[in-house]
């Protein structure tokens, strides 16, 4: 039972205005779907949805309402994620989305607005003077593991949306990497190359997550206990790790031989071989010629633009080469112009941005075709349906290589690695719902019974409800983020189970989120589209689904007695009811 302080009764019954009242009406539903008993105090938030890009509709909606409440500040010193352009060089970055530069703006000033430091950074863990220990609630995949495997940090996997609730009460709820018990490593990973460059360590923590399976059960996501790392990593190696392994809902990691990882609950062990790296270097090398070559994702730290530094030094990139952009903080950038990296980037012909950073740019894909990268992280949300670009990654010494016109792709004697459907590369204006096709049943091992019912669980702050709707079932997690359509509501993920089908209207019955933070604000642009899903139903804790149902009444069900994923079928027809504290779901007739 959640117990809370007067002055958190307070928040909750609007004594200090409308804003923190919702911020702490979330934050209690948010406790009630993990189970916590309070609420406790945090030092630092760090918030991610800036970009028009990433955040979209939903962002600057959700954000203009916040400001309409003068008196909204937040409550601890708080932090700002990548913003999607470099405001002071965006005629150089060639963007061709309507009006992004003033949208762009428009977000960072109404977050300024509630008391929020405008970093426009990443990498929080790399600026001088924001606390990176202790109790916290950050957003942004990257940092929550960065800080949490090599900082001391202690954070749950916040959404943007979670993330500004605690930032604007200053209380997060008392669960799961806040306790002892949630930190221990969940799978073991063996190492048998040497690895060394640090994309060598981003392709090892990508390839982690990508061997997930249906039946682990870690709702907070991997932890693994990586073994057969070198003795000591750079920061540059930890950084691009960490990184990596978040594409997939990693949170924290362990190496073991770096301080002492407690004893794990280990439900898989995996096996990273010469072959496996080896085969994913070959997997993502560029087959057809390069557009722009984009170097800092996570943002480059100063030893990342020491590295580019030194392999431009002297050299002038040739016409009819790929451009190359390196992209870094505001913080790291003033470094590099007081040591003169910056100067010999430049000199170069390279372009040096800052406030940005590579996944949340809107490229113009009249002439960015291919993107190559050093990082999987970049890889991995620009190939998305965010951008839909094809992206290729090799080490930082080979991209600038590329961008220096002394290497060669090979040429499009095959297709590009990574076929998208076309996608909107920019926020859009709102249209009518899309026609969606009929979707197939998921595959499931058991056999579901005629008549079904379950018991679950809701939140607090939601009252009785009655849905009838089609039932749209998955048993993998669904990343919002570049792989849902913002449109019509549909998976497009290769290889996700249900990818090419639409959730809109449907009751939506999943495991729970993975991927970027930002998740809630696509959810939240789904619902003011038109095209959300009439209810959602998780079988484990979700910090990405649960808040934008809590902010605007989406029926939401979590924790059920039975496998509602094995017993329900998409197209079956399904009844989710709520009456007081019980919530049941019926299926009411089975699909074709």
């Amino acid at each position: 039972m959640l117990s809370l302080t007067p002055e958190q009764e307070k928040m909750l019954h609007g004594e200090y205005g409308r804003t923190k009242q919702m911020a702490m009406r979330l934050l209690v539903d948010m406790a009630a779907t993990a189970g916590a008993t309070e609420l406790v105090p945090i030092h630092s938030a760090h918030l991610s949805g800036v970009s028009p890009l990433t955040g979209g509709l939903g962002l600057r909606q959700f954000l203009r309402r916040l400001a309409e409440d003068v008196s909204a500040r937040v409550a601890v010193p708080t932090t700002l994620n990548a913003a999607g352009c470099d405001a002071n060089q965006f005629a150089a970055m060639r963007i061709a989305a309507p009006n992004f530069r003033e949208q762009s703006l428009e977000i960072v000033a109404l977050y300024q607005q509630l008391g929020v430091q405008p970093t426009q950074s990443c990498t929080p863990y790399e600026w001088e003077g924001v606390n990176c220990q202790g109790t916290a609630a950050w957003a942004e995949s990257n940092a929550i593991a960065f800080g949490n495997s090599y900082c001391g940090l202690l954070t749950n996997r916040e959404s943007g949306l979670s993330a500004l609730a605690s930032a604007l009460t200053g209380f997060t709820p008392k669960y799961g990497l806040l306790e002892e018990n949630g930190r221990l490593p969940n799978l073991r990973v063996y190492v048998t190359p040497l690895l060394s460059d640090p994309t060598d360590f981003s392709i090892l923590g990508d390839w982690i997550g990508k061997q997930r399976k249906a039946s682990w059960q870690m709702p907070l996501g991997p932890i693994p206990l990586i073994s057969g790392l070198p003795a000591a990593l750079t920061h540059e190696q930890k950084k691009a790790l960490t990184a990596a392994a978040a594409n997939y809902g990693c949170p924290l990691l362990y190496i073991e031989g770096e301080g002492e990882a407690p004893d794990g609950r280990f439900q898989d062990t995996l096996t990273f071989s010469a072959a496996d790296l080896a085969q994913r270097y070959a997997d993502l090398r560029p087959r057809q010629p390069v557009s722009l070559v984009a170097i800092g994702c996570p943002q480059a730290s100063v030893g990342e633009l020491r590295a580019v530094a030194e392999l431009l030094r002297g050299q002038t990139l040739p016409a009819g080469a790929p451009p190359l952009w390196v992209f870094t903080s505001a913080h790291n950038k003033a470094i590099a112009e007081r040591t003169g990296l910056a100067q010999i980037i430049r000199a170069s012909g390279a372009l040096l941005l800052e406030n940005t950073c590579p996944e949340v740019v809107p490229y113009d894909p009249t002439w960015v075709r291919h993107v190559l990268t050093n990082s999987m992280k970049a890889e991995h949300y620009i190939r998305s349906g965010l951008n839909g670009i094809p992206t290729s990654v090799m080490k930082l010494a080979d991209c600038v290589a590329v961008a220096l016109g002394k290497w060669a792709s090979e040429e499009a004697e095959a297709s590009p690695r990574h076929p998208v459907t076309p996608s909107p590369r920019h926020p859009v204006t709102p249209s009518p719902r899309h026609p969606i096709p009929p979707s197939p049943r998921h595959s499931v091992t058991s056999s579901p019974h005629p008549s079904f019912t379950a018991q679950g669980r809701g939140l607090p702050s939601q009252g009785d409800f009655c849905v009838v709707a089609e039932a749209f079932v998955t048993d993998a997690p669904i990343t919002f983020l570049g792989f849902v359509n913002r449109e019509t509501a549909v998976i497009e993920e290769e290889g996700h189970p249900a990818n090419g089908q639409s959730m809109a209207g449907k009751i939506a019955i999943f495991p729970k989120g993975s991927g970027s933070t930002v998740a809630p604000y696509v959810l939240l642009e789904l619902f003011y589209r038109g095209v959300a899903p009439a209810a959602i139903v998780n079988t484990d804790i979700d910090q990405q689904s649960a808040p934008a149902c809590s902010l605007e009444g989406i029926p939401y069900a979590y924790g059920f007695d039975q496998d509602v994923i094995g017993q329900v079928n998409s197209g079956d027809v399904v009844e989710l009811r709520r009456s007081g504290e019980q919530i049941s779901l019926r299926v009411i007739a089975r699909g074709a």
